[in-house]
C-alpha cells in the first residue's frame, strides 16, 4: 500500500536506449519510487545498488567505452562505440532485475507502479 506520508505520486523512470536492432545502447534512471520515506524506500535503494552495479561490473570487466553521469540522483549511462557480449549480458541482467521489482512492488491491483520502464529507439 502507498505510504501516505508521501503526499504527492512518484514514480522511478527508467528509460531504456536501443538502436534498431534492439540492441542496448543506454539507460536513463530517475525519480524516487515513493514507496517509503527518504532512507527507508527499498524500492529506490535496490534499483541504485542494480544501476551502479551494472556500470561498475561494465567498467571493470570489459574494455567498452561508455559516458556515464549521476546528477541529483539521477543516472544517464551511454555507450560511445561496440558494446560487448559481456555487456550485453550485463544490461540483460539490469532489465531483468528493474523487470523483477516492477513487478514484486506495486500498489493493490496494479493501479500504480514504482517504477515505469520505457524503451526508445536512438
Amino acid at each position: 500500500m502507498r505510504n501516505p506520508l508521501l503526499k504527492k505520486k512518484t514514480m522511478i523512470t527508467v528509460k531504456v536506449f536501443v538502436d534498431s536492432e534492439g540492441e542496448y545502447r543506454g539507460v536513463r534512471v530517475s525519480g524516487h519510487a515513493g514507496f517509503r520515506q527518504a532512507g527507508e524506500d527499498i524500492v529506490c535503494a535496490a534499483v541504485s545498488v542494480l544501476t551502479q552495479n551494472t556500470v561498475n561490473a561494465i567498467e571493470a570487466f570489459t574494455e567498452d567505452r561508455f559516458l556515464c553521469s549521476v546528477e541529483d540522483g539521477d543516472l544517464d549511462f551511454s555507450f560511445t562505440g561496440e558494446v560487448s557480449k559481456e555487456s550485453k549480458l550485463l544490461l540483460n541482467t539490469l532489465m531483468l532485475g528493474f523487470e523483477s521489482i516492477r513487478d514484486s512492488y506495486q500498489e493493490e491491483q496494479k493501479k500504480y507502479p514504482y517504477i515505469r520502464i520505457i524503451t526508445e529507439e536512438v
